[in-house]
């Protein structure tokens, strides 16, 4: 079977690309007619040149001359960067993000701008999701996970504060990785918050992420592809939230439980003990009040261009008081350390990607309960396609990994990955 140029991974065509039976020029051309085709109702792109893109000049390196989709929080030299906001309508930086910078030192194409919620926050942009446009892709990196699952780049940047990136893979039905925070450098991100943003990636393999992070980050992952040396030690963490959860979320947990049984890896659960119970309020006034403090040209002169509830948690955050603040840091870097300890028996956890698949309508980008925790603990976390739900739509499970363990949830995930196919 032909397979469109268009819909290949990023790993899977540059082994087509060395061996001369296809060109990045011509998955340049197939993404353009994609997007041809698609965006009129998709609308994933907030900015998008296609002539640039035909005409990229040739860079010989790892990622191989390939299209690579970019969040509108993330500063191009060549595009504008407008973070969904009419304050900062036409806005074009004179330098590109360290992120996007060395990814087009390594090659990649930046074929567009991709949708994001206002400031990477609440308020959504036009995006629908490519399974069904009735229902949202997630947020706030929307337009970089449907971009990835409808075949208009092979893999893309996103950024996530609670749930960003691992949400909208799953909603979209691809592969996203939230690495330990820092991993990804952050210089020329509009940063909202400096305790929690974290540059993550979306495509439609784990050994894409891998090379992609790789590539613009310098972690060394290995063949992310490679069997495991030894069987893995699976933990199965529902979560504090697990009450949240949508029918649909039991059965792809027992789907993914049952993959890992028939691997003869050992299985134990691995609940979070009470002592966990804060961090997500802790998220939120961390989250909420060093956003507001990061939006202050903003929220002094431009305050009436926000939107009403983006205005409202920026003044809810700034009714923080300093030693709430402080509380709240406190508690996260102490359940970091005690989280770290944790893992010290498993070598990764199982959980929901998100509460469910993707809400109806394109209001809200759903609930970022099943991911916050994980954020606020800086640890790496994968999401991979795990079936169907409602009306066919993609579900995910999610992989965590103590911090810094990044390499052993990538591959981890890539092992999952393959059980799941057998």
């Amino acid at each position: 079977m032909t397979i469109d140029p268009a819909d290949f991974t990023a790993t899977g065509a540059l082994r087509e690309i060395a061996a001369h039976r296809l060109s990045a020029a011509a998955i340049r051309e197939a993404c353009v007619a994609r997007v041809t085709a698609r965006e009129p109702q998709l609308q994933a792109l907030a900015a998008f040149d296609p002539a640039a893109v035909r005409h990229a000049p040739t860079r010989h390196g790892p990622l191989g001359d390939l299209p690579l989709g970019v969040k509108d929080v993330l500063d191009t030299s060549d595009l504008p960067t407008e973070y969904n906001s009419p304050i900062w309508r036409g806005h074009r930086p004179v330098a590109d993000a360290a992120c996007v910078a060395w990814a087009r030192e390594a090659g990649a194409v930046v074929f567009g701008k991709t949708v994001t919620t206002e400031f990477a926050t609440r308020f959504p942009g036009p995006t629908t999701n490519p399974h069904d446009p009735a229902c949202t892709p997630g947020g706030s990196s929307s337009g970089s996970a449907a971009g990835v699952a409808a075949g208009y780049f092979p893999f893309a940047f996103g950024t996530q504060t609670a749930g960003s990136v691992i949400r909208p893979a799953a909603y979209c039905g691809v592969v996203g990785y939230k690495p330990t925070f820092g991993t990804i450098n952050r210089f020329g991100m509009k940063l909202m918050s400096e305790s929690l943003d974290t540059v993550g990636v979306f495509a439609r393999s784990v050994a894409d992420c891998a090379l992609l992070t790789t590539a613009v980050s310098g972690l060394a992952v290995g063949d992310v592809d490679a069997e495991p040396e030894r069987a893995l030690r699976v933990g199965v963490c529902r979560s504090p939230m697990w009450d949240r959860r949508a029918p649909e979320t039991e059965g792809v947990m027992e789907t993914a439980i049952a993959a890992v049984k028939r691997s003869g890896a050992a299985l134990l659960d691995l609940e979070l003990p009470a002592m966990f119970e804060p961090l997500e309020a802790a998220h939120t006034v961390v989250m909420n009040a060093e956003s507001a403090r990061a939006l202050g040209w903003e929220m002094t002169v431009h305050r009436d261009q926000l939107s009403p509830p983006l205005r409202e948690r920026m003044e809810w955050g700034l009714a923080r008081s300093a030693a709430e603040l402080e509380d709240s840091r406190i508690v996260m870097r102490e359940l970091q350390l005690a989280f770290d300890a944790l893992m010290a028996d498993v070598d990764v956890l199982i959980t929901p990607s998100a509460a469910g698949a993707a809400p109806r309508g394109l209001e809200w980008t759903g609930d970022p309960a099943f991911n916050l925790l994980w954020t606020a603990l800086h640890v790496p976390c994968v999401t991979i396609p795990c079936g169907v739900g409602p009306g066919a739509m993609p579900l995910g499970i999610q992989l965590v990994a103590a911090r810094n363990r990044d390499a052993l949830c990538l591959r981890a995930a890539s092992w999952l990955s393959r059980q799941l196919d057998r």
